[in-house]
C-alpha cells in the first residue's frame, strides 16, 4: 500500500498520560503507548475508544500537546487513535524524544547499502 501522509512518520514507544471529555461531558484519564508521531500527529494506542473529533491533550513530562482524534480503530493488542495536533503546536525531537524513536527511511537506507550488487547478465 503506497504511503498518504505527507510527512515521514517517526515509529517510538513511550507512556503518555492522555486526557479528554466525551460528549455527554464526563472526562476520562488514560494511560496510552506512542506508537508513532510526526509534526503534525501521532497514532497512540489506548485500552478504550476515543470517538473521533474529540480533543485529546498528552501529558508528559516534556510533552503538553493537544490534537484532535482522526481515527479511531481496534486492532488485536487495543485501539489505535490517530490524532493530528492543533494548530500552532508541530513536534520536533529536539522538543520531545520518545524513549524508543525510529526513522523508518534511516534504516531503509541502511539496508540498501548492505545490499550486495545485482548480478549482471553475460551476453
Amino acid at each position: 500500500m503506497q504511503e498518504r501522509r505527507a510527512e515521514p512518520r517517526m515509529l517510538c514507544a513511550d507512556l503518555i498520560d492522555v486526557y479528554w471529555t466525551d460528549a455527554s461531558g464526563s472526562q476520562h484519564h488514560a494511560l496510552a503507548n506512542l506508537e508513532d508521531i510526526s509534526h503534525s500527529g501521532a497514532c497512540l494506542q489506548l485500552d478504550s475508544p476515543v470517538a473521533e473529533e474529540t480533543l485529546l491533550r498528552l501529558a508528559h513530562p516534556k510533552l503538553n500537546a493537544v490534537g484532535r482524534v482522526r481515527y479511531c480503530i481496534f486492532r488485536d493488542t487495543g485501539y489505535f487513535v490517530g490524532i493530528q495536533f492543533q494548530h500552532g503546536y508541530q513536534w520536533s525531537e529536539r522538543r520531545f524524544r520518545p524513549k524508543h524513536l525510529l526513522d523508518p527511511r534511516r534504516l531503509l537506507r541502511l539496508l540498501a547499502r548492505r545490499r550486495p550488487p545485482a548480478a549482471s547478465s553475460a551476453d
